[in-house]
């Protein structure tokens, strides 16, 4: 019981700001063109200030496990890669492809993953690992998705053009280019005056809270149910399918138990994370299945994470 009630702790608020921004929206105090602005001032600023932070945070030379980051890399790699020939396979609508491939794989590792890890163990070091293993791929790989399968307004372009503004859309990436800033300072070990430490932090605190305001306000309940076979399914992979596969891996093959376990959990079967919906949007993909299956998957994650946490603690693994 004590499991459901710190899931539900975890995962309730986030989806109550969620509700606040959807009423907000309804009542006329949100406009079609917040949505549009906080979207894009979260994907060019708040959340690349806080990957930054917390990766510049992290003493990656101490705790550093190249095994476990490796686990988590091709982890993600597997699963983006079995996912999207999937999808190609099975998935008719292709205006749906990219945002139903980066919803299913794709979670909220930074947001909610270091707030289980440290709820559960007091504090987090595998939590920054896992992030470094698999958070820069989640970007990487969502950026190749959202390209290739964006809803082209004039013809379509040849796929040796969509490889080049990929390429592109990587190297530019403002959560990319954080996330390898946050590494280069954390590696060096440099210092900010507290000046900039504060001013990055206070940037950082907004991304999460204007995420899921700006998410909340843009849902759109009715286009949502025509598509909630997809998001169903979405969030299956997600939530279930994913953790199946990957844990008894991970436990019988490599032996990771205790916080990497924990980790590797938040890692396949956390909530898809708000920054989803926010790519999605700016890189002209279906942001109404996107912020459908984000809605979903936070509320069920406090059934079905709680179930993974039991499971694994009934078998003495964490």
């Amino acid at each position: 019981m004590s499991e459901f009630i710190f899931s539900l702790n975890v995962t309730l608020p986030i989806f109550l700001v969620m509700v606040l921004g959807w009423f907000l929206r309804q009542i006329g105090l949100l406009t079609e063109d917040f949505v549009k602005v906080v979207n894009k001032f979260n994907f060019k600023v708040t959340l690349p200030f806080m990957l930054f932070r917390d990766l510049a945070q992290v003493d990656i030379r101490a705790e550093f496990d190249l095994t476990f980051v490796l686990f988590c890399a091709v982890a993600s790699t597997i699963c983006f890669w079995v996912i999207w020939g999937c999808t190609k396979l099975f998935l008719r609508d292709k205006s749906m492809r990219g945002a139903f491939v980066q919803a299913s794989f794709r979670s909220s590792a930074a947001v909610m993953g270091l707030a289980f890890i440290e709820n559960i163990y007091g504090s987090s070091t595998m939590g920054p690992m896992m992030i470094i293993g698999a958070v820069p791929l989640y970007n990487v790989f969502s950026v190749l998705v959202l390209t290739f399968e964006a809803q082209e307004d004039e013809e379509t372009v040849r796929d040796t053009g969509k490889i080049k503004q990929a390429c592109i859309n990587i190297l530019k990436n403002p959560i990319i280019i954080s996330i390898l800033l946050g590494v280069v300072v954390a590696l060096l070990k440099i210092d900010f005056p507290t000046v900039v430490d504060k001013t990055v932090n206070s940037v950082a605190q907004m991304a999460t809270p204007l995420a899921l305001v700006g998410l909340g306000a843009g849902f759109e309940g009715k286009k949502a149910l025509k598509k909630i076979g997809p998001t169903v399914w979405a969030s299956l992979i997600k939530l279930v399918i994913q953790p199946m596969v990957f844990i008894p891996i991970a436990v019988f093959a490599f032996g990771f138990t205790g916080e990497k376990l924990i980790a590797i959990l938040i890692m396949l079967a956390a909530p898809t994370t708000p920054s989803c919906y926010i790519m999605a949007q700016n890189m002209k993909n279906d942001g109404v299945l996107t912020a459908s299956v984000v809605v979903m998957t936070t509320l069920m994650a406090a059934f079905t994470l709680t179930g993974w946490i039991f499971l694994l603690k009934v078998m003495g693994l964490i």
